[in-house]
């Protein structure tokens, strides 16, 4: 699964592992190296538990960005060791990521492992071995400096990131300040709806905001009441970082049965992510 310059896995000893997913964790005869985190909103497991096939391995890895946090910001994200899990870093884990993982497993033809992956730029270079990442509440996201320079060198040599559940001018002064030490140099630009990334495999031109199921019925948070579709390009053109600012699309993926969440809107949520591993897997 690694890309760019690196192609071996990276991961500590057995010994280690299981020592740090005590401390920390739990682990379990899955994919290597696998941990899952305790989630900032339903604390040590998934609602749904693990998947029935959770020990398969597979091509394609959803994986997600962990990241420390700034001490004062949205929902008290700076407190807690964000190693351990609980933060900011875990919003919609990992219940979000393994519907979309199952989702996209139903839609394609992709061989998607069912398992989600957490991603921690501070070890070594795992983070090139998963090519497709997500993150949530970008808002309170503080990367350290060598964090920051760890993300731009996996973006540029092929990476992707999706930025998701953040609202307002507060939340996006939090996220542009974190982004700015990943790309110094680089301009978010807010994209067309005939931009690639949305028309394939599916037509998006009729996109609208995803909500966050907290704030139904109005479905959005502070002053967060326009979608914005934006994206940090490389040299090339292509779509390194996609932010779905004003918008919670993980949320639309793993309340799709939920009958008290817009059915239209977790169907965009649907098609919006496929297009996006889509986009991911051929640019």
């Amino acid at each position: 699964m690694g890309f760019g310059s690196s192609q071996r896995c990276i991961g500590p000893s057995i010994g280690l592992l299981l020592v740090f997913c005590l401390a920390y964790g739990q682990v379990g005869e899955g994919p290597p190296g696998w941990i899952e985190y305790p989630g900032i909103e339903r604390g040590w497991r998934s609602r749904n538990s693990l998947p029935e096939n959770w020990r398969d391995n597979g091509e394609f890895v959803v994986g997600r960005l962990m990241f420390p946090q700034y001490e004062q910001g949205p929902f008290g994200s700076g407190r807690g060791d964000w190693r351990r899990g609980g933060t900011a870093w875990t919003v919609d884990y990992p219940e979000g990521d393994r519907t979309f993982a199952r989702l996209l497993a139903r839609l394609t033809t992709l061989n998607v492992r069912p398992l989600e992956q957490p991603v921690d730029l501070d070890a070594d270079l795992e983070a090139f071995n998963w090519p497709f990442m997500i993150s949530g509440l970008v808002g309170a996201w503080n990367l350290t400096d060598e964090q920051a320079r760890k993300l731009r060198e996996y973006l540029l040599k092929g990476g992707f990131l999706l930025c998701d559940s953040f609202y307002g001018t507060y939340e996006w002064s939090g996220f542009i300040q974190t982004l700015n030490k990943v790309f110094p140099d680089r301009t978010p630009v807010e994209l067309p709806d005939d931009h690639p990334i949305f028309q394939t495999p599916f037509d998006l031109n009729d996109k609208r905001q995803i909500p966050t199921w907290q704030y139904l019925p109005r479905g959005y948070r502070e002053d967060g009441e326009t979608p914005h579709w934006r994206a940090v390009l490389d040299d090339d053109g292509r779509v390194m970082v996609m932010i779905a600012h004003n918008n919670d699309i993980a949320d639309g993926w793993q309340r799709a049965d939920d009958p008290g969440y817009p059915a239209d809107a977790a169907n965009m949520a649907i098609r919006l992510g496929v297009n996006f591993a889509m986009y991911a897997l051929t640019h």
